[in-house]
């Protein structure tokens, strides 16, 4: 465990990496933007010109990048650190909120949440994976943990659930949202909505649906498996209340997935996971030089491509090894007396 003078001094370095570079943001909304709505009138001309699907489809997926890049510049936006800007981060989360079907302001109050949660075993549910501990599974009746089962399927979580995500639940406002969030959540659905009708009117919405979908699901399961294993990981740490912290949440709870560099850039940055949990501040072309100078940043055991595979068979966490075990796992485990 760190000293609080060292922590102090932790966050005196990292708040050199806080300061938002609009000529940065500006270069790296172009990148983004540009070549995602350049992609799509590709896909539209391919669409409405009596190419074969299989080349829109083609151009989709190499569209998906940008999509990604869009959300994270989405995500920078609602902890206020792209721009220097209020009006230009809400301007900006809100068109990538709506270009990734996101709804800005309540997004960004149940992505709070999770910051303020994450690694907290007695705070777990806000905007977070379901993982239940050993003992909770064993506790719940068997339809519950068939359900349980099923939720941390491979198959559901990184195929249906984005889907379900994107589609379905990202259209309603959370529980206990205020007029601000349900608010977003009507700006951002009425924006699509208005975006299907202007292509029903022009190239057809057979053709829309035809583009968008395929990008909505391949992006959003990278997303989701993103999220997944930026917290769900072989040495992840989770604890009760009493013993959380912030720092122990982020060196220890939140992953370094080290990427090619390629992928790394695909994905703005995120994998640096460990620094954005510690100071959500940093804008995402910031994290690669934070790490690249903060000694401490590096200390932090990289998530490897490879050893994140393994992660799809970690589904419950076990406190008594304080680590995540598989389903296979739980059969050799001692039943609690009770």
């Amino acid at each position: 465990m760190l000293s609080q003078e060292a922590i102090k001094a932790m966050y005196r370095d990292l708040s050199e990496f806080e300061r938002p570079d609009r000529r940065k943001a500006i270069w790296q909304v172009c990148n983004s933007f540009l070549p995602y709505f350049a992609m799509w009138a590709l896909m539209i001309y391919t669409a409405t010109q009596g190419y074969s699907y299989w080349i829109t489809l083609s151009i989709g997926i190499l569209t998906t990048p940008f999509w990604v890049r869009m959300f994270i510049i989405f995500h920078d936006c609602c902890h206020g650190s792209f721009f220097n800007s209020h009006k230009a981060n809400r301007f900006f989360g809100y068109l990538a909120g709506v270009l990734t079907f996101t709804p800005y302001e309540d997004w960004q109050r149940s992505h709070a949440g999770h910051h303020a949660t994450s690694g907290n075993l007695d705070r777990r549910g806000l905007g977070d994976i379901w993982t239940a501990t050993v003992a909770e599974y064993r506790a719940l009746p068997w339809h519950k943990r068939a359900f349980y089962r099923l939720y941390r399927n491979p198959f559901v979580m990184f195929g249906v659930g984005p889907s379900v995500i994107m589609l379905g639940l990202q259209r309603l406002w959370h529980p206990g949202a205020r007029k601000r969030e349900r608010v977003s959540v009507m700006i951002t659905n009425a924006s699509i909505l208005a975006i299907m009708v202007a292509a029903y009117l022009t190239f057809g919405i057979g053709s829309y649906i035809a583009i968008q979908l395929p990008i909505v699901l391949l992006a959003g399961a990278v997303g989701v498996w993103l999220f997944y294993v930026q917290h769900q990981f072989d040495g992840a740490d989770w604890v009760r209340h009493d013993e959380w912290d912030q720092v122990r949440a982020a060196l220890q709870g939140s992953s370094y997935y080290k990427l090619p560099s390629w992928l790394q850039w695909c994905t703005g940055n995120i994998g640096l996971h460990h620094i954005h949990h510690l100071r959500p501040g940093i804008p995402n072309y910031n994290l690669q030089q934070c790490y690249d100078e903060t000694p401490l940043m590096q200390s932090v055991t990289p998530l490897t491509l490879r050893r994140s595979l393994r992660s799809v068979r970690q589904n419950l966490w076990d406190e008594k090894q304080g680590r995540l075990v598989s389903f296979g796992e739980l059969r050799s485990l001692p039943v609690e007396a009770s």
